[in-house]
């Protein structure tokens, strides 16, 4: 893709990524691919404003030589330390020596920690401005969104939000790189729920912070270090944004998430008595195989949720170890306060039961019912398991919205 007029003398040189599999290593990326947005200014002085992963340099360089020569650049905004945002800029200082960094206080720190660069660097402070002729740049520190040394740039003159892993999304753009030019934005706002949870979750009262700040800001449009640009509908994706912060003290909308495991097909038994119970009501249902989905997608689901019904058996007196491993991360991330239904099997001993109420609790999970039977589900089980499902389903109906 070439260069893209986002505003006058505002251009989008990003790159998309359709190789790396794991987004930071853990999230799966493979189908959906990302983009690494990163946006030129040109002017009296001419701006880079974030940049993109090391495995993408020649490229990238190619999108902003489009618009002017790299020797050109006078500054570069480094908003965010991740790799994924700065992994060129040690070519980058080596063609554009003269390119002045600007980066929070944090920033700078990690700036030598990462890349040994501590010359021609600028700390700018929080709500300094810096003007470039026409444009005027005002950065905002934003810190925990996504980490402590994060912050926002805002293009003053038109009114465009360089907002860096905030209000960002997984996948790759697809030709189009504008909210009102795609034809599958619904695919975007899925894959930035997953996005939001995977990455920035653990940091919900943060982002409520930064929105907070930035509400009197005019935006006309959100341009975020991944997935699309928000010019027709900018309040859209800081909307979507508070929404899920929200979720993370106050109830979720309601929704039943239905994960299970199963070895030898008894709770897998158990789970389609559950899932006809649950049918009954009119809440959507999200069901997954904890053995076969990856726990990035499961998340998102058990974020947006009020509902959760587990179905684990035990394993070695303890809990089915993949099960074990998604509730872990539901700690990590601080997937809070839902309304909890348990089952499983168990073969010579009980216990999964028992670590899955250990695990979750502390969340602030309410665990309504559990039911566990002993090898495989008689007829009585799979009758109360039924019951169960439909009385759990009909109390998330009836909570408060």
């Amino acid at each position: 893709m070439k260069a893209i007029e986002v505003k006058p003398g505002i251009y989008w040189v990003g790159v998309n990524d359709r190789f790396t599999q794991l987004f930071e290593g853990l999230w799966p990326i493979g189908e959906e691919g990302v983009s690494y947005n990163a946006y030129l200014l040109k002017d009296e002085k001419n701006a880079l404003i974030d940049l993109a992963k090391s495995i993408k340099v020649d490229e990238f360089f190619e999108q902003i030589e489009s618009v002017v020569p790299l020797s050109k650049i006078d500054y570069v905004v480094v908003n965010h330390m991740e790799p994924d945002h700065t992994g060129v800029l040690s070519v980058l200082k080596k063609v554009a020596p003269n390119a002045t960094i600007l980066i929070s206080d944090r920033g700078a720190k990690m700036l030598k920690a990462f890349y040994q660069i501590d010359q021609n660097v600028k700390i700018v402070k929080d709500g300094e401005q810096l003007s470039l002729g026409k444009k005027t740049l005002k950065f905002f520190y934003t810190p925990l969104v996504h980490w402590p040394e994060t912050m926002m740039t805002y293009e003053v003159s038109e009114r465009v939000l360089f907002s860096c892993d905030g209000f960002g999304s997984y996948g790759a753009l697809k030709g189009a790189i504008f909210d009102d030019e795609c034809e599958d934005k619904e695919f975007y706002l899925k894959e930035m729920l997953r996005y939001y949870v995977n990455i920035v979750a653990s940091f919900s009262r943060p982002v409520l912070r930064a929105i907070e700040r930035l509400a009197n800001l005019p935006i006309d449009v959100v341009a975020p270090s991944h997935g699309l640009v928000w010019r027709a509908e900018p309040h859209t994706p800081i909307r979507m944004y508070r929404e899920w912060a929200e979720y993370a003290e106050k109830p979720s909308k309601k929704g039943v998430t239905l994960v299970y495991g199963s070895m030898y097909g008894n709770t897998e038994r158990a789970m389609n008595s559950v899932l006809r119970g649950l049918s009954k009501s009119r809440l959507p249902i999200s069901l997954f195989n904890v053995t076969q989905t990856h726990h990035s997608y499961i998340l998102a689901s058990l974020w947006e949720k009020r509902g959760v019904v587990i179905g684990a058996p035990t394993y070695e007196a303890a809990l089915f170890p993949p099960m074990e491993d998604l509730l872990r991360l539901a700690q990590i991330k601080h997937v809070k306060n839902k309304l909890a239904l348990i089952f499983g099997s168990y073969g010579w001993s009980g216990g999964a039961i028992k670590r899955i109420k250990e695990l979750v609790e502390p969340l602030g999970w309410k665990v309504v019912d559990v039911h566990e039977f002993n090898g495989a589900p008689t007829e009585n089980d799979l009758e109360k398991l039924q019951q169960m499902a439909t009385q759990f389903a009909q109390q998330i109906e009836s909570e408060p919205e």
